[in-house]
């Protein structure tokens, strides 16, 4: 793949992914988008097999957090469920500090009082 072909497709999941982002609960938007932005930069110059597993698994991310927010618009309600749990094939193929990153992702998103404390405009 040419190389603007190939960040044209970076640049292009990026962008979707933020958009699916609006349709979260304000906080975790906020958790999701900065998560989302230091992983895509992180990236940047990473090896081209680690790009290929990177791009699938943030497709698969992208589709799935897609469903969930259309069968949350069908059904008029709010945000409904939310992700899927990792299987423990999917936890074998992380290094040790993607397991950390993942369980300080978890802590964040799962406390009661999140770091953010942000307010949604009710106008």
């Amino acid at each position: 793949m040419a190389v603007s072909a190939h960040v044209s497709k970076v640049r292009s999941l990026y962008k979707r992914i933020l958009v699916l982002h609006r349709f979260l609960p304000i906080d975790l938007r906020a958790l999701g988008d900065q998560y989302v932005k230091d992983e895509f930069r992180r990236h940047k110059r990473a090896s081209p097999e680690e790009v290929n597993n990177f791009m699938s698994e943030w497709e698969n991310y992208k589709d799935t957090l897609q469903s969930q927010v259309l069968e949350s618009a069908g059904e008029g309600l709010g945000p409904g469920k939310l992700g899927v749990e990792l299987c423990d094939g999917k936890l074998s193929d992380f290094q040790g500090e993607q397991i950390g990153q993942l369980y300080e992702l978890m802590l964040e998103s799962t406390k009661p009082n999140r770091q953010f404390d942000i307010q949604e405009d009710r106008k």
